[in-house]
């Protein structure tokens, strides 16, 4: 079951003060990024955010689950964490802070 876009324009909503969010659509599901870096995902409607030691400073007792089958792990957030906007966007920050910017595409010949 893929998530709804009303579920991920809620989210990218919410995480509006962390800077430029965005959304784009994988496999029925959603990739979210901040400026250039893939932070989250939102799969069946549920938002997971990559794990980092900050992320996991800011979370206290997170619940880890893998958001798809054979996925790694991810930081699983309850629905009403996602309630809290400033709390939602300080974590996409805090993560996006520790992630490495993606590798450059090679160009087609």
């Amino acid at each position: 079951m893929g998530s709804q876009q009303s579920t991920v324009d809620f989210i990218l909503d919410q995480m509006g003060a962390a800077g430029a969010v965005s959304a784009r659509k994988m496999f029925g599901e959603y990739g979210i990024y901040l400026d250039e870096k893939m932070v989250a995902l939102v799969c069946d409607d549920v938002l997971f955010v990559k794990p980092t030691k900050g992320g996991l400073a800011h979370i206290g007792t997170p619940l880890e689950a893998p958001p798809y089958p054979g996925a790694k792990p991810c930081l699983q957030i309850a629905g009403d964490l996602c309630e809290d906007r400033d709390w939602l966007s300080e974590l996409v920050q805090i993560t996006a802070q520790e992630l490495p910017l993606p590798k450059p595409k090679k160009k087609k010949a």
